[in-house]
């Protein structure tokens, strides 16, 4: 075992929130280097920004852009920092963060805990320059009188720091907030959040993602689709974590409250994905995210349609050489299939994952009381 997984497992030992922090503190105290790309056959072009690779670290590790030259030089293509919330807030109460270890997997109820967009927007000023594409996954204040308003306030104060942004709706940890997927709301989210990209002058457009939740129903997903490309929204993340508990071997565990991530999400959301590609069409950009821990995952998401894909629990549970070891198990990928680039291969099992998905159930026509939890 190399002593990077000797590490992982050992922070694995401590309570997942402080095992978190301590990785957080050493990643804050690694030199800053720049890393020299040498995979061209995993380049990406997309959303107006050059990918050296597509393997990116998904929002919810470093939510505060604490470590974010740390985290490019493990390899990745890019970060996501966030959720960041435009005021401060501690989240909801500890523990909030459990690890499933048998099945490989993570719930968390973090409720959107966030330093603010002044002190993230300060650390990312700090590194103005240093390059690599890091994006900024923007939320909503818990109890905003107006939660449109914060994702409007995001896009204003990161456009010209982030290399896209994220309006992250999906999180199940802030009461309501799930409900902006709806047409209607999402709707007017997308006018307002245009009107305020549109106000910004950078010098380019800002891409602008939408980050959806798994647990959609055929219906909502459809219409969710339908507005997101109508409205000129230049991109998806599928997807958060999900509020449904498949089998799970952690059996008492699993019935915390929160959201699951990690493996058993692996191919629900890759199934989503793929029927949101057909949805779509072949030129909306998708970002994959749901149980990427290996390549041949990584891989999945790519045939289902994916364009770039996401992890963050995969992380935790397989070491820092994770996205190293990814690339090179790609490169592999394409060389067995004489693929000159991962757009070759991007979508080729579309319809075989996308006849997989098991959408949610119809919703009643009485709904149910959202859950107070999870954030």
């Amino acid at each position: 075992m190399r002593s990077d997984r000797l590490a992982a497992a050992a922070l694995r030992l401590l309570p997942p929130e402080t095992a978190h922090h301590l990785a957080m503190k050493m990643l804050r105290q690694a030199p800053r280097r720049v890393r020299r790309e040498s995979h061209g056959r995993l380049s990406v072009n997309l959303l107006g920004l050059s990918f050296t690779n597509p393997i990116g670290l998904a929002a919810g590790f470093d939510k505060n852009a604490e470590a974010v030259d740390a985290l490019l030089y493990l390899g990745f293509g890019a970060i996501e920092v966030g959720t960041v919330t435009p005021k401060p807030q501690p989240g909801n109460p500890k523990p909030r963060l459990f690890r499933l270890v048998a099945d490989r997997a993570i719930i968390n109820r973090m409720g959107f805990n966030s330093d603010g967009h002044e002190a993230v927007a300060r650390r990312l000023e700090e590194r103005r320059g240093r390059g690599g594409l890091v994006g900024v996954n923007i939320g909503a204040n818990r109890g905003s009188e107006d939660p449109i308003g914060d994702y409007v306030s995001g896009i204003r104060r990161f456009a010209d720091l982030a290399s896209w942004l994220t309006i992250n709706i999906s999180s199940p940890n802030t009461p309501g907030l799930r409900d902006l997927q709806s047409a209607g709301n999402l709707g007017r989210l997308l006018g307002r959040c245009m009107e305020a990209r549109e106000s910004v002058n950078i010098g380019r457009r800002l891409p602008l993602l939408i980050k959806i939740a798994p647990d959609l129903t055929e219906k909502e997903l459809a219409v969710l689709v339908e507005t997101v490309v109508s409205m000129g929204a230049n991109g998806l993340v599928i997807a958060n974590t999900t509020v449904a508990r498949p089998r799970l071997r952690a059996a008492e565990i699993a019935r915390e409250q929160g959201g699951l991530s990690g493996l058993p999400l692996l191919e629900p959301s890759t199934a989503m994905l793929a029927r949101a590609r057909q949805l779509a069409g072949p030129n909306l950009p998708i970002i994959g995210v749901g149980g990427v821990h290996d390549a041949h995952s990584a891989w999945m998401k790519i045939v289902a349609g994916a364009d770039l894909v996401q992890l963050y629990s995969g992380l935790i549970f397989e070491g820092p050489r994770l996205a190293a070891e990814i690339k090179t198990g790609l490169v592999k990928e394409l060389e067995k299939r004489n693929f000159r680039s991962l757009a070759e291969a991007r979508g080729i099992e579309t319809a075989r994952w996308a006849g997989s998905w098991a959408p949610a159930p119809e919703k009643k026509a009485e709904p149910e009381k959202a859950a107070e939890a999870a954030g």
